[in-house]
């Protein structure tokens, strides 16, 4: 059975001077502004679509990457992933630049590698994202 998830967007005028607000209804956790300026320049205070996608990778990724822990019979004292997702106004989002630092002990770097990657493969965010490039600088902490 399919798990749905909504949210929602209210946007009032054009693109370059209007506003929006992005409400996260399944959850209820908040409604942020949005607005070309903070997409494309500096983001004082509100969010963006990038943001927003970068939160889901993040998120995507370490639960992918804790599974693939699991299944090779590791559990992690703690991940940590940051996505950074890129804009370029008239091309458009080009890359997702995952950045991993995970404490997991007894577990080597190879197989710590190795598990990594197939999180960044298999991560359902990762195959949304296919069209662009994905990148992962994985580090073990000891």
């Amino acid at each position: 059975m399919a798990t749905i998830r909504t949210a929602h967007t209210v946007w009032n005028g054009t693109l370059m001077e209007g506003s929006g607000r992005t409400t996260l209804d399944t959850s209820g956790l908040g409604t942020y502004d949005v607005t070309w300026k903070a997409r494309s320049a500096e983001a004082n205070g509100k969010t963006s679509p990038e943001e927003l996608i970068a939160a889901a990778h993040s998120a995507c990724f370490s639960m992918a990457f804790s599974n693939g822990l699991a299944e090779a019979g590791y559990t992690a004292d703690e991940i940590n992933t940051q996505a950074e997702v890129d804009f370029i106004p008239g091309k458009g989002i080009t890359t997702s630049k995952l950045t991993l630092s995970a404490k997991v002990p007894n577990l080597a770097q190879d197989e710590f590698e190795k598990i990594a990657d197939g999180a960044k493969q298999g991560c359902p965010v990762s195959k949304a994202l296919a069209g662009i490039e994905i990148t992962l600088d994985a580090k073990l902490e000891s």
